[in-house]
């Protein structure tokens, strides 16, 4: 694969500060004044400043100059513009607000958290000690950012900027193409598109360790603005990850995420037994209760319209 990694996001909101405050809180580190990180990632959230919430720059990591030359040519027969230079490309989204950066660099490892020992029937793994699961002081901190949702008013040319320009690989649809998830690394999508009436952010996805992890950050949230619960917590059918579905102080939507679905083998993966065995409107696997309308798009959709066109976009 020539593209590796979902490097990180630029997000564009009102009030960066209050991200910033926010973030740290949950336990990301200020790398700067604009940059959010964690311990193995210095750089997943960089926020700018605008009139209205949105992703302004996708930033993803590639191998080498061939694969930059491999990107550009391909978006170059789909008639997407972009510019190459000391080992970085860029474009333009054709139907969205945000930049794509295309650089070569090293995938960033993750430190992996120390072993959980978890007591299953017949098979104890912690005896005569509590589990860490339910000492914890304080929520165990995001891991990275991994997968951002679009929605977009042509998902087939969205897919199609992303999959035969940019080089994503497909994982999953929803209905013939509705919902295209993509991947850039291993993870089952680093990328969903879906519809909607104007170009949208509809989420962005931080990993956590694992599902105590993903509840006790969520409950540390919803303590705060118990409004700000929006779906979950559940396990996903498409990519299998549990996940809590939250907005941020700037009405963004934000996905806790833990163990999503790997694909190292492509074969592998469209000859899995199970691969097919859903039901393509089935969400969850199991969840609490329905989501939120603004599970689906923005409760603020009609003032983020009219923001883009008062901004000419």
């Amino acid at each position: 694969m020539a593209l590796h990694t979902l490097l990180d996001l630029e997000l564009s909101v009102p009030d960066p500060d209050a991200l910033v405050g926010f973030w740290t809180g949950l336990g990301m580190e200020r790398t700067d004044d604009a940059t959010l990180g964690t311990a193995d990632r210095p750089s997943q959230l960089r926020l700018a400043e605008s009139t209205y919430r949105h992703v302004s720059e996708l930033r993803l990591g590639c191998t080498d100059e061939a694969d930059l030359v491999a990107i550009r040519d391909g978006l170059a027969a789909l008639g997407v513009a972009s510019t190459m230079g000391d080992g970085v490309l860029r474009c333009a989204d054709p139907l969205a607000d945000h930049d794509v950066v295309v650089e070569v660099a090293g995938a960033p490892p993750l430190t992996a958290p120390p072993p959980r020992e978890i007591n299953r029937p017949g098979s104890p793994a912690r005896v005569n000690r509590r589990s860490s699961g339910a000492v914890r002081p304080t929520p165990a901190p995001p891991r990275r950012v991994g997968h951002v949702v679009f929605g977009s008013t042509d998902v087939a040319r969205s897919v199609a900027f992303y999959r035969d320009g940019l080089g994503f690989k497909l994982s999953d649809t929803i209905d013939g193409g509705i919902g295209t998830f993509l991947r850039c690394s291993t993870d089952h999508h680093n990328l969903l598109l879906m519809p909607a009436p104007v170009p949208c952010m509809n989420h962005y996805a931080v990993e956590m360790d694992d599902v105590d992890a993903i509840g006790l950050a969520g409950m540390r949230v919803v303590t705060e603005q118990p409004e700000s619960a929006v779906y979950g917590i559940g396990r996903h059918v498409l990519g299998a990850n549990l996940f809590w579905y939250l907005l941020d102080p700037q009405g963004g939507m934000f996905e806790l995420f833990a163990d999503m679905d790997q694909i190292t083998d492509d074969e592998a993966w469209e000859a899995d037994e199970y691969r097919d065995d859903w039901d393509p409107f089935t969400i969850a696997s199991w969840e609490p209760g329905p989501s939120k309308p603004d599970f689906f798009l923005p409760a603020d959709i009609e003032q983020l319209a009219e923001a883009r066109e008062a901004a000419g976009r």
